[in-house]
């Protein structure tokens, strides 16, 4: 992407401050209203850091690993819908912030990635910790800027920020090279405005493409909501819940988007896809309509393309262009914030349609058959011990669903998205598209930055907790107690259940529990402890609820919690990879009536 600056003649007329190019950084961030960095210092970056050292607006909290520092700038702002912001050195600092930028970049999640560089007479040098991490960040970026002059320091970051938490919100990155950083420049404040030639996002929708959305509801007989993350990030959830009421058709939410409508309301059907609920694949599948809302029709969701959804017609609202029809073939596309364009078409199907709108009594009554058969369910290990399922109902029931909660990648991940009861968009935060192993605990502590007031669960598996517990550290240090529930089954759990189910339990390097299975490594209250945490470890079903009663009770420093859980526990129910989502399992090799009789 090529884009030029323009800025009004109002700043370029601006009283002069003359200042180093790193005070600049700091200023612009504070004029920006960011409260909040995360990040980690180094060489490169440092001279940045000395005027970070005196800013009383802009608190920085020292992580222990960029990774950390990245992750919780993306927790941060998908619940709160701000721009995290991160910063860190170059070369090795800069390339351990590519996980969460490409994190980011998948999960649409606005993000500015602050990185230092060696000075401009040293580029292409392969001078001491250089990486040309502008190429490396461009394919997994929305955008990324190089800074040399100093003076252009304001308008980039300005830019930067603007970019990435517009139209289809992502991560940029801002290398700012050392001699930048040093050189002195004429700050006049922010542009105020800013054009960008060639980024013009869509937010108003094409009224001739929104009536015939319109038309193709009134003309259907089994529509679906397909709601992504994209309705999240466009903050639409009440203008979705209008239009949701008023047709009364069924509701699927992905990964991203739990929470965008409420559990508890009857026409939600769940999670849709490879571990979605059996009403809510089966929905999909049978459906002649999806009303699709910022989704991209994930491989997760879909299944084998070509059966997915086989007699629905599409409409497909997106603020980014590059989706729709990307995947799956748009009947209406509608390019459009989702913000602007749902109120448009509920107002006019309450007008002009209002007497058009579709009976839905038959199809609710197939899927309220479906869904009476099939719910959720699990049954207790016979091993002796615990119940993940069981934990994560319980820390739900006994918290609230005015909690965040923030998981790790794995089965924990999907049995939290099946068991903890959601209401409300941003509350339920997890990596969706990258599947990013040890997102959990820095991308809570993000959360609980941004709500210091709220309650703060971060579900993680033993396999994802030891990638990025370091980040405890941090919590214990800054005050910011947030609670850890690791699901300890002694294994990468979801890679166990693929080998468990496709692998004829050949568990290759997928233990982690030491080989004598004597001594406990590492032992997670131990290491909780050392981190500076109240730690508690839970072994029974019976003991669940005191023990999570008593981590409520503790406020003034981080909480971990060693649940020790059946490695036996599957999640159910499963899609296989490449298999048509007719094929859905509510255990091995059993797929739910519906789908044998049409076999038959």
């Amino acid at each position: 992407m090529t884009m030029g600056f323009s800025t009004s003649d109002d700043a370029a007329n601006a009283p002069a401050e003359r200042m180093t190019g790193s005070q600049a950084i700091v200023r612009t961030l504070e004029d920006l209203g960011v409260t909040d960095v995360f990040g980690l210092p180094g060489g490169a970056i440092l001279p940045t850091y000395d005027p970070l050292y005196d800013s009383k607006k802009v608190r920085h909290i020292l992580v222990r690993h960029e990774q950390g520092a990245g992750h919780a700038a993306q927790g941060y702002a998908v619940s709160s819908g701000k721009t995290g912001v991160c910063i860190a050195t170059s070369g090795p600092g800069a390339t351990n912030l590519l996980t969460a930028i490409a994190d980011a970049n998948m999960d649409s999640i606005p993000l500015v990635a602050i990185t230092g560089q060696v000075s401009t007479k040293l580029l292409g040098s392969d001078a001491f910790q250089e990486a040309d991490i502008v190429g490396m960040a461009m394919p997994i970026s929305k955008h990324s800027f190089m800074i040399t002059d100093p003076q252009d320091i304001p308008r980039a970051l300005a830019a930067a920020f603007h970019i990435a938490s517009t139209g289809r919100p992502g991560p940029v990155l801002v290398d700012v090279t050392k001699d930048a950083q040093v050189g002195m420049m004429e700050y006049r404040g922010i542009p105020e405005d800013l054009e960008l030639r060639g980024y013009t996002p869509v937010t108003r929708g094409h009224s001739k493409q929104i009536h015939e959305a319109a038309k193709f509801i009134t003309e259907s007989k089994r529509p679906v909501f397909y709601v992504g993350g994209g309705l999240v990030r466009a903050g639409a959830s009440e203008e979705f819940h209008k239009l949701a009421k008023l047709i009364g058709a069924p509701v699927v939410t992905t990964l991203n988007a739990i929470g965008a409508f409420p559990d508890s309301d009857p026409q939600n059907l769940g999670m849709p896809g490879m571990h979605g609920t059996v009403p809510a694949v089966a929905a999909m599948q049978k459906s002649d309509l999806l009303i699709t809302l910022g989704a991209r029709f994930d491989d997760r969701v879909t299944g084998k393309l070509d059966s997915f959804a086989p007699e629905a017609k599409v409409i497909h609202i997106d603020v980014d262009p590059a989706e729709i029809s990307k995947i799956r073939f748009a009947d209406v596309p509608i390019v459009g914030d989702l913000k602007y364009v749902l109120p448009e078409l509920t107002d006019l199907l309450s007008t002009e349609f209002a007497d058009q709108l579709p009976n839905l009594t038959e199809w609710w009554n197939e899927l309220n058959v479906i869904r009476k058969d099939y719910p959720l369910g699990y049954e207790k290990p016979n091993d002796g011990l615990g119940s993940p399922e069981y934990v994560l109902e319980r820390i739900s029931a006994l918290t609230g669903p005015d909690a965040y909660y923030v998981t790790g990648v794995g089965q924990h991940q999907m049995w939290g998205a099946h068991y903890i009861q959601q209401e409300s968009p941003r509350h339920f935060i997890s990596s969706a598209g990258l599947g990013t192993m040890g997102y959990g605990v820095p991308a809570g502590m993000g959360a609980k930055v941004a709500h210091p007031d709220s309650t703060v669960w971060i579900i993680d598996g033993d396999g994802c907790f030891q990638m990025t517990n370091q980040e405890l550290v941090t919590c214990a240090q800054n005050n910011i107690p947030v609670k850890v529930a690791i699901i300890n089954n002694s294994s990468l759990g979801m890679v166990r259940q693929w080998q468990t189910l496709f692998y004829n339990e050949r568990y290759s390097n997928t233990d982690l529990k030491d080989g004598h299975g004597t001594v406990r490594i590492p032992d997670f209250v131990k290491l909780g402890e050392a981190y500076g945490c109240a730690t508690f470890r839970c072994e029974r079903d019976e003991d669940v609820d005191a023990t999570i009663k008593a981590a409520l009770e503790i406020n003034d420093r981080p909480v971990v919690i060693d649940f020790t859980v059946s490695p036996h526990a599957l999640v159910w129910p499963m899609v296989p990879a490449g298999v048509s989502n007719d094929k859905i399992w509510i255990a091995k090799n059993t797929s739910p009536e519906f789908d044998r009789e049409e076999e038959n």
